[in-house]
């Protein structure tokens, strides 16, 4: 279907007008695609005469799953890169859906996302960054910790630099509620809250005893709603195009994707086998 058809240009006003609602709906989606993706994988966690994967197996499987994740992520990426520009549909379609989600969003709304919008400020990030290295390096889990620092500072110069590429120009936001400067595309909110708490569910997965298995699932859930609800806000509070947010999840789900990848390869490296207890 073209981006320029009536039936898209009817969808988009539609979906603008009916956005908060729809965000619960997706919102709600999402958690149960993972809560079925980690049921799925299950059999893949399970140790000894109960897994049907050798150790090598199931770190191929997840690598598999993963690079197919990564994938996935960067073509999404490169398709809404390739349809932004001067005179590209895109934009023309990321201008009506935040001319009518202005007119259809009250202040309340608005007041509730200016607040959420803060867990994915580089400075909330920031701190949870000099939080968790420290408490890893001490417990002496210098992988992890290691793993962890090279996703923060990678995104964080990634996302600068795919700004300065694109410079795209952010939408009119002027009901004062919040403040944002520079280029648009993509989303440091949205890529930023994907990896770092993305991340941080991969972290505490990892350090989970055995005993702590039934609360592996809810961690992983939590990071899917800080992460939505941070990406949503920023279209709400008009300081992103939806395309922007869609791009800077892509693109931090394509580097988290590459970092715990990096970290299950070099873990089977080190220890010899894959533990996935």
């Amino acid at each position: 279907m073209m981006l320029d058809s009536p039936a898209v240009t009817h969808a988009v006003q539609w979906a603008a007008a009916h956005a908060l609602p729809l965000f619960g709906l997706t919102l709600v989606a999402l958690l149960l695609m993972t809560s079925l993706a980690w049921c799925l994988m299950g059999s893949l966690g399970r140790r000894g005469a109960e897994s049907r994967f050798s150790p090598l197996g199931s770190l191929l499987a997840y690598l598999a799953l993963g690079f197919g994740l990564i994938a996935g992520a960067a073509q999404l990426f490169a398709e809404i890169a390739e349809n932004l520009g001067d005179g590209r549909k895109l934009g023309a379609l990321d201008q009506l859906f935040s001319n009518t989600l202005k007119a259809h969003t009250g202040m309340h709304t608005l007041e509730m996302f200016a607040w959420l919008t803060h867990l994915g400020d580089p400075v909330t990030l920031m701190v949870l960054g000099v939080v968790v290295a420290p408490l890893l390096a001490w417990k002496r889990y210098f992988l992890l910790c290691a793993s962890w620092v090279l996703a923060l500072i990678g995104n964080g110069l990634l996302n600068p630099a795919l700004k300065q590429i694109f410079a795209r120009a952010r939408p009119l936001h002027e009901d004062g509620l919040i403040a944002a400067s520079g280029y648009s595309f993509p989303s440091g909110h949205a890529s930023g809250a994907m990896v770092g708490y993305g991340m941080l569910a991969y972290v505490l997965v990892r350090l989970m005893p055995q005993r702590w298995t039934a609360a592996r699932l809810p961690v992983v859930l939590a990071a899917v709603v800080l992460i939505c609800t941070v990406g949503t806000s920023r279209i709400f509070l008009q300081v992103h195009f939806a395309s922007d947010v869609l791009a800077g999840l892509a693109s931090g789900a394509v580097w988290l994707g590459v970092c715990i990848a990096g970290a299950e390869w070099a873990r089977f490296r080190q220890v010899g086998r894959v533990r996935l207890d």
